[in-house]
């Protein structure tokens, strides 16, 4: 009788260590990159807030060249469906814009877009508000209210 010895077989895989080290070096880098990526989806969403000033800004003063007047809502200048007060949300839902009209003499307004609280825009710390005069001056606050 004859005794027939199999060679040992190569293991193939991963070993739980190998796996281990694996697994904690995403988690460092995800911790890592994960707020920086955050940060640089807010500040992508800023965009869209100065643009939606912006645009009602210009369209307050084209109103006000034939009217010698503000608009006193969003459908005046074209922005909004007839009925629709502010303040207004804009774009894709981060900001809400509110326009505050003074009489004067002389006539003055102020556009103010703000993060609308719950949607994540509202973590934003170093851009809390923007601003927008009838000047064409232009201010953003911070959390604690610093320009």
């Amino acid at each position: 009788m004859q005794i027939r010895i199999r060679p040992p077989m190569n293991a193939k895989g991963f070993t739980l260590t190998e796996l281990l080290v694996t697994m904690v070096i995403t988690a460092i880098l995800i911790a890592v990159v994960l707020p920086t990526y955050q940060a640089q989806v807010r500040k992508s969403r800023r965009t869209e807030a100065k643009s939606a000033l912006m645009d009602i800004a210009g369209r307050e003063e084209r109103l006000y060249t034939t009217t010698n007047t503000y608009s006193s809502a969003p459908s005046d200048i074209g922005y909004a469906a007839v009925g629709v007060a502010y303040p207004l949300t804009v774009g894709t839902g981060y900001y809400q814009v509110a326009v505050t009209i003074t009489a004067g003499p002389p006539a003055t307004f102020t556009a103010t877009a703000t993060p609308i609280a719950g949607m994540g825009q509202d973590k934003d710390t170093l851009c809390a508000s923007f601003t927008v005069l009838q000047t064409g001056q232009q201010s953003a606050l911070n959390s604690v209210g610093a320009d």
